[in-house]
């Protein structure tokens, strides 16, 4: 198996560190707002990760934070006039909502900043003590970047250039641009908690790295989260894990593509996102898995309805295929498409390739004729989609559902299906005629066929 590792910009073979396990960590969101479609690739594309790598045999062990104390929770919090923990705890919830109905799976362990703080702090005084790390005068601690070689291996950036970009605000009190903040003193009205340095709370970036080191080991397998993480978030989670282990950090990176609106990058401080729950208001959540599972999750993907709708066409073929076939009993699979569907997965989790393998299949499904092949191929797509967490849903509750509440009712339309197929018996065609097209008017398409006549939503 070949995973693009950001660090080294190229592919190279998955090499677990204790043999028929990976241990892997992903930065998950910061809760302060209903998580957008960005988010949402970066969920559903390290569970399409975990679920092949478990099909593949082998043991997961996964780990994705929740980072609950930050600059922009606590400003939150004060606009709203409510505690972080009030506002943060309504988010998860709202998080783990969104994931259930996107298919996301739960990762093996889900840390909280919050509830680390003791191991953060420890971290700190081992790279204050190693010489990483110094206090400053006003209660805030801070890394001292130029004491680690090889600083900006990750970005690619020299030194000189990221000097050359620092920017200090007024009230900070490093000795260097470069240097960032471990830890931040407590200012009125702020969570904090007791350290050597007085009251205070963590910086962002050495909440990952004390999480991860506690959940899977100072030097791990895989680590991943969305392009936009490469600096300086994970250059700094490398600088102080390193420093405080002595042990190399991640052996492979991964980082998905941005989600983008008119060529800009979707993100809650441009003000350009769309959050999970209003676009699952107008579509199902698998046509939102499917249209992020559409693209290579390396590359840019640009959202907009024409994209949704696309999706939405597609994942219909699919689930038509199977609701032709009907629910054939066991079979065996088709171990051509299953070899062609892992090659794909195996280059880096190709899914545009691993797609294009299930509508072959969908293909051949529709044209074949004999029982078997019928019931060995439907078992092969459903088999293959469920590696990528599609494809699970009964084939009529698919093609019947409705996003929304524009449009009849699941009840009226069986029972407007019922009264066509009364005209029609009584040979009243002009009436089934218009019936039909009163269902068409609705989004409503009727296959008419050897079990009855069909229904599904457009």
């Amino acid at each position: 198996m070949l995973i693009h590792n950001t660090l080294t910009h190229d592919k190279q073979p998955l090499r677990p560190l204790q043999p028929g396990t990976v241990r892997m960590y992903v930065c998950g969101a910061t809760v302060y707002d209903y998580c957008h479609v960005g988010h949402a690739r970066v969920f559903v594309v390290f569970d399409m990760v975990v679920r092949y790598l478990r099909h593949s045999g082998l043991s997961v062990q996964y780990v994705r934070n929740i980072t609950d104390i930050d600059d922009k929770i606590i400003r939150r919090a004060a606009e709203n006039n409510e505690t972080t923990t009030a506002l943060t705890e309504r988010y998860i919830a709202a998080m783990h909502e969104d994931l259930v109905r996107l298919g996301v799976q739960p990762p093996d362990q889900e840390p909280r900043a919050s509830e680390h703080i003791g191991g953060i702090v420890r971290m700190i005084e081992t790279l204050i003590d190693k010489g990483y790390a110094y206090a400053a005068d006003n209660g805030d601690v801070y890394y001292a970047v130029q004491r680690f070689d090889g600083y900006g291996r990750l970005s690619q950036r020299g030194m000189e250039d990221l000097r050359a970009g620092a920017r200090v605000d007024i009230n900070e009190a490093k000795a260097d641009p470069l240097d960032f903040a471990l830890w931040k003193s407590a200012k009125p009205g702020e969570p904090a908690w007791p350290s050597p340095w007085g009251q205070g709370r963590p910086g962002w970036h050495i909440e990952c790295s004390a999480m991860s080191t506690a959940c899977l080991g100072a030097h791990f397998d895989i680590h991943g989260g969305g392009h936009d993480l490469v600096f300086p978030h994970h250059e700094n989670e490398i600088a102080q894990s390193e420093a405080a282990t002595g042990e190399p950090y991640v052996n492979v990176w991964m980082h998905n593509g941005f989600v983008r609106i008119d060529d800009e990058k979707m993100s809650k401080s441009l003000g350009n996102f769309f959050t999970i729950r209003e676009v699952l208001a107008r579509y199902q959540p698998e046509v939102l898995r499917f249209f992020l599972l559409g693209s290579h999750y390396r590359s840019a993907l640009n959202y907009s309805d024409a994209a949704l709708d696309a999706a939405r066409e597609g994942l219909t073929r699919c689930y038509l295929a199977l609701a032709k076939a009907g629910m054939a009993g066991d079979a065996g699979l088709d171990d051509g498409y299953v070899a062609r569907f892992d090659a794909a997965m195996q280059d880096d989790f190709n899914t545009p390739d691993a797609v294009a393998v299930l509508f072959d299949l969908v293909r051949e499904l529709n044209r074949a004729q004999e029982p078997a092949t019928v019931a060995r191929l439907a078992a092969t797509l459903r088999h293959l989609g469920g590696v990528l967490g599609l494809l699970q849903d009964d084939p009529q509750a698919f093609l019947k559902g409705a996003v929304g509440s524009d449009g009849p009712t699941d009840a009226e339309i069986d029972a407007l299906v019922q009264a066509r197929i009364e005209a029609r018996k009584g040979r009243d065609f002009a009436r089934a005629d218009a019936l039909r097209s009163e269902l068409a008017a609705a989004g409503i398409v009727l296959e008419d066929g050897g079990n009855g006549t069909q229904w599904r939503r457009r």
